[in-house]
């Protein structure tokens, strides 16, 4: 007989409970259409994926077994948790392209499967993506290299 996984089932609880307050709140905004998104479209589409998501939780906590907690993960707690709190301090003064690259790389050493060159490769490739999509395709006002970097010449 399986039991309810606990972590699992309350954190689908939760994930519904806030995609809900999102998309109440949401609907109070204009939504538009989606060739001409208003200011709550986003937001509602972000809370219906967050619900659905809550729900697929929810229903996989009725059908794996309880774990016991083990000890915290130190190692990741230390890299994931200040890794956006590096980019929001210094994306302005390093710029975009430097910020993403060591934001890629502090959240990278979170695993210990994740080896030196792996996390090199991954910070490389994360930050020509972000670099592609949101400076070029979207076309979102930043630096790319921010002015602490003009010391190099960029």
């Amino acid at each position: 007989m399986n039991t309810i996984n606990k972590t699992d089932a309350v954190a689908g609880i939760l994930f519904i409970l806030i995609g809900l307050a999102f998309g109440a709140q949401s609907l109070g905004m204009e939504l538009g259409t989606s060739l001409r998104m208003g200011p709550g479209y986003f937001p509602l589409v972000l809370a219906g994926i967050l619900i659905l998501l809550g729900g697929c939780i929810l229903a996989s906590s009725f059908k794996s077994i309880d774990e016991e907690m083990t000890a915290h993960a130190w190692r990741g707690m230390m890299f994931i948790l200040p890794a956006p709190i590096f980019f929001g301090l210094t994306v302005r003064g390093l710029g975009f392209v430097p910020s993403i690259f060591f934001t890629t790389l502090i959240a990278a050493l979170a695993s210990l499967k994740m080896k030196p060159l792996a996390a090199l490769l991954l910070s490389v490739g994360v930050t020509i993506f972000c670099t592609l999509v949101f400076s070029y395709a979207l076309g979102l006002p930043f630096r790319r290299f921010g002015p602490w970097l003009s010391f190099l010449g960029m």
